[in-house]
């Protein structure tokens, strides 16, 4: 009894990142991931660094998924062998990063992230805890105790098709849960996007987070302040191009996340009701990830903050504004806060802002108007934006159906359907032709 006890206590740091624990190597009859479920560059990766005599496994995401029936987007290596070693292995190859150090190799179209195994001990941390540079190498075990989640720490060997589990990833992966590796709450000092690592994995793989994990989160919620903007809005679009960009949103919401780092987004996620605007345009967007289909991140942002601008647009309206002037400066206030909370790039904010201009032109069906807006290059994503105002019952469903008929119509119909507009600007008018000056007659002309 005390003998157990005693195993128990010894083996406790282990299950919190120190200490040493012995994998578990499980045999293809019980994972069943084959080698050719792999992609032609991780196959080359793996063999090239193992015929040169070093170690190298696929690892994380890309086991989980395959564990979990889902082919991987992409595929990662972990291997013993130094960047500048891996990087004189491969010739399209090329070393990135500062804190910690990785190889970008090209295989064909397809660019595979190789790293270095990490050692245990971190380097610079700043006051609240957060590592500032990690450039220090170690064994397969330690870098597996510093991988985040027990499920992404699961290395792949391709030459046997045996999986190293340290810390019992499978059984998670089985039990659908999300485990943090070591002490959850210094894990979220060393680096606060875990937590939102752990709300998009959470809800783009349906696994309850598991309570120690969870708990912590709430917080410290007020470290993503301190993450820079371009970091944040990075991991925002991950979010909402998990495929599932509606629940990892309502997660956030849910973790109290939302307002540690992303303030504009609470208005919105209020407004996530079955059948609203930014909830349609959540669905559709996940529904194209599903498909395979290309997806515009200035169209999802501008989506995202659309119900801002058409209520700060209202609202000047209501005071008197013109329709025109009063979006611009709706465009304005919300551009203005929301640059306060992350940074959008500018060939994102540019297709945000286009989408937003072109709306108040489709009440303008009169005479060569519709026919010159129909050629305006971002016509087609901002007449996609009308059809979801449409569906949630922002703009009447009749003058989104008019310009769908527009656009698939030839030239007779398209103009017979101006000659019969009726909308806010009342029946469509022809333009009266003004008479033409004579010219006045010059001395010794007769009329």
């Amino acid at each position: 009894m005390i003998r157990k006890f005693i195993r128990r206590v010894l083996a406790l740091p282990s299950a919190l990142g120190g200490g040493r624990s012995r994998p578990k190597v499980i045999p293809f009859a019980m994972h069943g991931i084959r080698r050719d479920q792999l992609s032609r560059g991780a196959l080359r990766v793996t063999s090239t660094l193992q015929e040169a005599g070093f170690s190298a496994f696929v690892v994380g995401g890309a086991v989980r998924d395959l564990m979990l029936g889902v082919s991987p987007k992409d595929f990662d290596v972990a291997t013993n062998a130094t960047p500048e070693q891996v990087h004189h292995l491969f010739r399209r190859s090329r070393i990135i990063g500062r804190r910690f150090k990785i190889v970008h190799v090209m295989v064909g179209p397809e660019t595979l992230e190789v790293t270095t195994f990490r050692g245990g001990e971190v380097g610079r941390r700043n006051e609240e805890g957060r590592i500032m540079a990690d450039n220090s190498y170690g064994s397969q075990e330690e870098d597996a105790h510093r991988r985040d989640f027990t499920v992404n720490a699961l290395f792949y060997n391709p030459a046997d098709e045996s999986v190293v589990d340290f810390h019992n990833g499978m059984r998670d992966i089985k039990a659908k849960k999300l485990v943090m590796i070591g002490q959850p709450a210094r894990r979220y000092q060393e680096d606060p996007v875990r937590m939102l690592r752990a709300v998009r994995l959470a809800a783009k793989l349906g696994f309850e987070i598991d309570e120690g994990t969870r708990r912590p989160i709430a917080q410290h919620a007020a470290l993503l302040r301190n993450e820079p903007a371009a970091r944040l809005f990075d991991e925002l679009l991950k979010l909402l191009l998990s495929g599932h960009a509606y629940a990892c949103l309502a997660k956030l919401r849910d973790e109290g996340l939302a307002q540690g780092a992303f303030p504009l987004l609470d208005a919105v996620l209020t407004e996530m009701g079955e059948g609203s605007f930014v909830r349609r345009a959540l669905d559709s967007t996940d529904a194209r990830i599903r498909e395979e289909r290309p997806v515009s991140v200035g169209f999802l942002l501008a989506s995202l903050l659309w119900p801002q601008v058409e209520k700060r647009w209202r609202e000047l309206q209501a005071e008197g504004e013109k329709p025109v002037p009063a979006l611009a400066q709706a465009m304005a206030d919300v551009e203005s806060t929301q640059d306060n909370d992350f940074a959008i790039p500018r060939r994102f904010s540019t297709t945000m802002r286009e989408i937003w201009v072109q709306q108040p032109r489709f009440t303008s069906r009169a005479g060569a108007r519709p026919f010159r807006f129909l050629e305006q290059p971002r016509f087609r994503a901002a007449y996609d934006f009308l059809a979801l105002r449409g569906a949630a019952g922002e703009v009447p469903q009749p003058l989104v159906d008019w310009w769908t008929a527009f656009q698939r119509a030839d030239a007779d119909a398209r103009q017979a359907l101006v000659d019969n507009v009726h909308d806010d600007e009342g029946p469509a008018k022809k333009r009266r032709r003004r008479p033409r000056r004579k010219k006045p007659q010059a001395d010794g002309e007769t009329a």
